[in-house]
């Protein structure tokens, strides 16, 4: 898996679209399944077009990690 510095930069951009789709009534506990659905997305169409699975994994790592970022500041802010 080969992520480069603008594959990387996509995971605050997924957190900002799970943002938008809560502000548009999406309940909060299903904010990880659309940040995973979302990195699986960028993942196959953006990272590796031609390489579904490698795709899929680096959006699986890139969904994950994003709403571990969310949660975490979530979790900050309420401190």
């Amino acid at each position: 898996m080969n992520m480069e510095v603008y594959d990387i930069a996509l995971i605050p951009v997924i957190v900002a679209l799970v943002s938008v789709c809560k502000q548009l009534g999406l309940p909060v506990k299903w904010s990880p399944v659309v940040a995973i659905i979302v990195g699986v997305m960028f993942g196959t169409l953006y990272v590796s077009p031609g390489n579904a699975l490698q795709g899929g994994l680096t959006g699986l790592t890139m969904g994950l990690a994003a709403s571990g970022l969310y949660s975490g500041t979530k979790k900050i802010s309420r401190s």
